[in-house]
């Protein structure tokens, strides 16, 4: 491994004096002469292909931006090519097996990231690694802006995968040609061993391919690394998923509210609003293209079309139940005003009697006693005998009217009546509807999850 080729770079090559170092850049002549190592590809025939071997290890994930589909690592390059121009005997120069030159004194291959959409943010490689017998190896660092395709279809418990594609820029693979120096498991162990941070990320491992593409009729070699990592999803259950879930609960218990009154209208329509707040935020998450729908967002609309069903059936049961009170109500002032006609004629009665009464009383003159008035004509006493029994049976049946009248007007000023016709109907459809509510929710919620679980 590419790795492993700096680090015998440097064990074999720490004891030199400066000046030794020198002597070997004069003897290569790289001090006057650097243009022709730097103009074209380091080998002694135009038609021989030149073997880049290519290696790479995943050091941070920084930053994945599903709105934006972009992934932005930080990872470690090792390339190594032999170059045909360079060599000298270690023995000649106090046993140096390796020089380190700046970038810019020899060529290198034009190898690039497809993926990649920004300018490389970390400080370049100042230095190349040549040994003496012409191996010349090069490390940069990069920090990656790269486009990648996010699937957020089973957001947030989803894996994303990333591809970084490298390739030279002009050359064909008869010019250069790419070579892979480890595979799929030896990289994702070494990139596990050096990964230092990973963002919302698990990393999983990398597999990594080689193949020839045609460009432009150009054939050219690509090795493809795909990087695979999963989201840590607990952060989204706790902050979204079961924030949401409570407020279904919530709406559920709004049916132990009492349908008399806006009390249980209102704290449903607040309850709502508080979903419609969580869908907004979800919205600054998800990128607005993608191929299906999120089952995150079906979570978040089929709780919200609960709500919004269970909204319009109070609605509709509160109309039912102010229908029959309605009703109820006209049949109280009807009640109400033939009570009160009927005392107006019975008192009109009473006030006639006792004005003939009082009538009677006033013909009889002073000269006459008592005893005279005891001896009247005994069918004038047999009438008026008639006469209060009539007005007792009266004033009884007025009683009556009035206690059912007063009955009446408590029940509408807050006492108990009973249920009308609608007010029976209105609660079978609420009892009706509580428990499609219920099994509809259950089933939502499970058949959502086993989408997740697939």
């Amino acid at each position: 491994m590419l790795a492993s080729f700096f680090f015998l770079l440097f064990l074999t090559g720490g004891a030199s004096a400066e000046a030794i170092y020198q002597d070997v850049l004069n003897y290569l002549n790289l001090t006057s002469n650097s243009d022709l190592f730097t103009m074209s590809r380091p080998v002694k025939s135009h038609a021989q292909a030149l073997e880049v071997e290519l290696d790479i290890m995943l050091y941070a994930i920084l930053d994945v931006r599903e709105i934006e589909q972009k992934f932005v690592p930080y990872i470690w390059i090792f390339m190594k090519w032999k170059n045909d121009h360079i060599s000298w005997n270690p023995e000649d120069f106090s046993g140096i097996n390796y020089i380190t030159i700046p970038t810019e004194a020899l060529w290198k291959p034009d190898v690039t990231i497809e993926e990649m959409i920004e300018k490389d943010k970390a400080a370049p490689s100042p230095y190349l690694f040549v040994s003496y017998s012409g191996l010349v190896a090069l490390k940069k660092d990069l920090v990656l802006v790269s486009t990648c395709r996010m699937h957020v279809y089973n957001f947030p418990f989803d894996t994303q995968s990333c591809t970084l594609s490298f390739k030279s820029v002009v050359h064909t693979n008869n010019k250069i040609r790419l070579l892979l120096t480890a595979d799929s498991s030896k990289i994702t162990k070494d990139s596990k061993e050096v990964l230092r941070t990973q963002y919302e990320w698990q990393f999983i491992n990398v597999t990594v391919t080689n193949q020839t593409v045609n460009k432009y009729g150009l054939n050219q070699d690509m090795i493809i690394y795909t990087i695979y990592m999963k989201r840590r999803s607990m952060l989204y259950v706790i902050n979204f998923m079961l924030p949401v879930l409570f407020f279904l609960c919530l709406d559920l218990s709004s049916f132990l509210i009492s349908d008399k009154g806006s009390e249980k209208l209102s704290f449903k329509i607040t309850v709502l609003l508080a979903v419609t707040v969580m869908q907004l935020l979800l919205n600054e998450i998800l990128p607005s293209a993608s191929n299906r729908i999120p089952l995150i967002s079906l979570y978040c609309f089929g709780i919200f079309g609960f709500m919004m069903l269970s909204l319009v059936e109070t609605i509709a049961v509160m109309y039912l139940i102010e229908k029959d009170s309605e009703s109820q109500d006209k049949e109280v002032d009807r009640d109400q005003s033939l009570s009160e006609d009927c005392c107006d004629k019975s008192t009109y009665k009473h006030d006639k009697k006792v004005r003939k009464w009082r009538q009677c009383l006033g013909n009889v003159s002073s000269d006459e006693t008592p005893a005279d008035l005891l001896h009247e004509d005994g069918k004038m006493t047999v009438s008026k005998s008639t006469e209060d029994t009539y007005t007792l049976e009266q004033v009884s049946t007025e009683l009556k009217e009035m206690e059912k009248t007063l009955s009446v007007i408590f029940t509408r000023n807050g006492g108990e009546r009973k249920p009308g016709y609608w007010t029976q109907k209105a609660k079978i459809i609420n009892r009706i509807f509580f428990m499609f509510y219920v099994t509809s929710v259950i089933m939502f919620i499970i058949c959502l999850f086993s989408f997740w679980n697939a």
